[in-house]
């Protein structure tokens, strides 16, 4: 008994030296691997990386982010049968990042990472737009919260528009992704507004932000930017697949089914609305079920849009305001406060739709659209809200004004509100025209809906 006793001992001692000496050795080469990684000599790492991750893959996370670097490297690097074979250790490199460190790969955002790695190297893996499309299919279908990428949810959605092309997808399936995108997209998009907000109004309170703060922003808007341009993106994708041609008896044919699903008849609804097949009889039946079935914000404002169809404009604007004051998400309630604004800016309704645009702005000053719409407003009434013609002209000072604040809280509008400024600055009197007026730094009081001033450049 004592002789087993001391090989039992002996053993887990020999046991614990082994692995003490394997650690040892593992964290030697983690730390040689990672300084090369720091210094972007990755060749020189790759020996000791791969050494460390055979030998212990669950020493540290390390093994996987410093991996990914040196693995894209060598993809990057390399041609022909050497560059498959690094992206196909890259894929398994993911999985054994999901098997050893789960709790550091959450399966939305390193799902699509994998679907995207394949999509850009399709050819070389011989993948099918089928096989590609269920890969991301399945990571947003486990993990929707993490799937966040921009552009692998543009590629996620490229790819069913490619099998419906192909006739391997019905429209039905089509329009549904393209909803289950935009709205992705719109959450991401509230995400990082109320984010960006919390310091835009830092500083137009006049407080200076941090260098942590200020690369927060400019990580926010970068990440807005993103989006802004994939939702630009995914629409032209969609393009003409989503005329009134096809949904009309798409929605006609499933209506009965769906007349009391108040999901479905939002989506038919806001698509309807959106390709412009607000003219049609199913149109305003759809509404009509969408309100009867689930009323809130969402449905008076389309009802609201029924009403300015048929010309009834006083009471549909009685059913905006109720859609407004019923709504309690900022987020929500500053875009349907702008929807409603283009509304009234449309039929010309200048002064109610300025109202509507400052409400939006107020609940989500990091949108610059409102400002760049109260501009074409002020721009589109120069001629009517000035006694002289100078002073028309100046009302085109106040049109820049307002489109340069869409520059500087919004930067997925900086390149529009440039344009609209340079176009509202040539149109504004000019120094020759300021000085033989003889009012140069004096302020303008601008008439009309407006009811604003501007103040004339000052000239040397």
């Amino acid at each position: 008994m004592k002789t087993r006793i001391t090989f039992l001992l002996t053993l887990l001692i020999g046991l614990s030296f082994g692995f003490a000496q394997q650690d040892e050795e593992c964290m030697t080469k983690l730390s040689i691997f990672h300084e090369y990684v720091k210094a972007k000599n990755y060749d020189a790492a790759f020996e000791p990386w791969m050494a460390v991750r055979n030998k212990c893959p669950k020493f540290n996370n390390a093994i996987y982010v410093d991996g990914e670097k040196i693995l894209g490297h060598k993809i990057k690097n390399s041609t022909g049968t050497e560059k498959l074979g690094f992206i196909n250790d890259l894929i398994k490199l993911y999985e054994q990042r999901g098997e050893y460190f789960a709790s550091k790969t959450p399966k939305g955002k390193y799902g699509a990472i994998v679907c995207q790695l394949m999509y850009d190297n399709r050819k070389e893996l011989n993948k099918t737009a089928e096989e590609l499309y269920d890969c991301f299919d399945a990571a947003y279908k486990a993990d929707e919260k993490t799937f966040t990428n921009p552009k692998s949810l543009y590629t996620y959605f490229s790819l069913m528009v490619e099998l419906y092309d192909d006739g391997k997808k019905p429209a039905k399936d089509l329009f549904n992704k393209y909803d289950d995108i935009v709205e992705k997209v719109e959450d991401e998009v509230k995400n990082y507004s109320s984010k960006l907000n919390t310091l835009v109004a830092k500083e137009d309170a006049g407080t200076a932000l941090t260098k942590k703060e200020g690369s927060y922003k400019r990580f926010y808007e970068s990440y807005l930017k993103a989006y802004d341009q994939i939702s630009s993106g995914v629409d032209e994708k969609l393009g003409t697949r989503a005329n009134c041609e096809n949904l009309v008896p798409l929605y006609s044919k499933d209506f009965d089914a769906n007349k009391t699903n108040a999901i479905w008849l939002k989506r038919a609804v806001s698509r309807m609305y959106y390709k412009e097949c607000t003219d049609t009889a199913l149109y305003e039946q759809l509404v009509k079920a969408y309100d009867e079935t689930a009323p809130s914000a969402d449905t008076k404002y389309f009802v609201g849009t029924v009403l300015f169809k048929n010309h009834k404009e006083n009471e549909a604007i009685n059913y905006f305001k109720e859609s407004f004051d019923l709504e309690d998400d900022t987020f929500k309630k500053a875009k349907l406060a702008n929807r409603i604004g283009l509304i009234l800016k449309k039929k010309g309704r200048y002064g109610q739709a300025r109202t509507y645009f400052r409400n939006a702005l107020k609940l989500n000053p990091s949108n610059g659209r409102p400002h760049l719409s109260i501009a074409a407003m002020y721009a589109s009434s120069a001629n009517n809200c000035g006694d002289t013609t100078f002073n028309k002209r100046a009302v085109y000072w106040l049109a820049a004004q307002e489109a340069q604040k869409a520059a500087r809280v919004d930067p997925t509008q900086k390149k529009n509100a440039a344009k609209s400024v340079a176009n509202y600055k040539a149109k504004a009197p000019q120094k020759a025209e300021i000085f033989s007026a003889g009012n140069s730094g004096q302020v303008i009081k601008i008439g009309c809906w407006i009811g604003g001033q501007v103040t004339v450049p000052a000239i040397n």
